[in-house]
């Protein structure tokens, strides 16, 4: 008898171990040994305090705002005040709250949980707000609207850099109807911008096709029937490293 996925166990080692999921996905795409390793060890990063405000924010919206505050006691300090930087996020969620538009487009189901599969591995979403049978929307807590560079390509739209074209590929095909995506941001600047960006469809389409491409192989990965690819650039390839030859000084350049 399959367990039901819900909130308070949609991140759980048992699920992430037997679910893939968009954050999982991505995780793959940039370190596929780093990534095996945070599934099969349960260990994950240490959030950042941009991270958390983010997450703050999310948990606002989500009605979940109480269980996040007592599991990120460093959000406050030691008197039981907010630290600054979440009075801010505090400011954005009033700030979002100003705006009609953006409520309306929040106000769909909230944190709605769905499993399917593509190319024959079984996947799992969170949507923020489902609004069934029109349109999926996201909630993003960004730095700023502007473009950032990426190695090997240049500025990018933060959209591409936080690779949500992939999250909408995923979230579209296991929701199952084609939906358009949005996404309803905010900035963490001083004085907060909002917006609501839609993605277009033919760039969901070419993100649907890397992750069909891809999926069957992670899911290889994961499940031990092929060697994962390490990147030799992240943390944890920095520090699980053997060296087995002398470089030469050419190959720096």
């Amino acid at each position: 008898m399959s367990r039901q996925i819900l909130n308070k166990n949609y991140f759980s080692r048992r699920n992430n171990k037997k679910y893939m999921g968009s954050s999982q996905f991505k995780a793959f795409c940039e370190c596929e040994a780093a990534a095996l390793h945070s599934i099969k060890t349960g260990a994950s990063e240490k959030p950042t305090k941009s991270m958390l405000i983010g997450s703050y924010v999310d948990a606002y919206f989500s009605g979940e705002l109480d269980d996040f505050t007592i599991t990120h006691p460093e959000i406050f300090t030691k008197s039981g005040r907010l630290l600054a930087d979440f009075e801010h996020a505090r400011y954005i969620i009033s700030r979002i709250e100003r705006d009609k538009m953006f409520m309306k487009y929040l106000n769909g189901g909230a944190q709605v949980i769905k499993t399917g599969t593509i190319a024959g591995v079984p996947f799992k979403i969170k949507i923020d707000s489902y609004h069934d049978g029109r349109a999926i929307v996201d909630l993003k807590i960004v730095r700023d609207f502007e473009p950032v560079w990426a190695p090997g390509k240049g500025k990018i739209n933060f959209i591409e850099y936080w690779g949500y074209d992939i999250q909408a590929a995923i979230y579209q095909e296991i929701e199952g109807n084609k939906l358009p995506f949005f996404i309803a941001a905010a900035t963490k600047e001083p004085e907060p911008d909002i917006d609501i960006f839609q993605i277009p469809q033919h760039v969901i389409d070419v993100a649907a096709e890397k992750v069909h491409k891809l999926a069957p192989h992670f899911q290889a990965v994961k499940t031990g029937i092929e060697l994962p690819v390490r990147c030799g650039k992240c943390d944890y390839c920095k520090r699980t490293k053997k060296i087995e030859r002398i470089r030469s000084m050419d190959e720096l350049c």
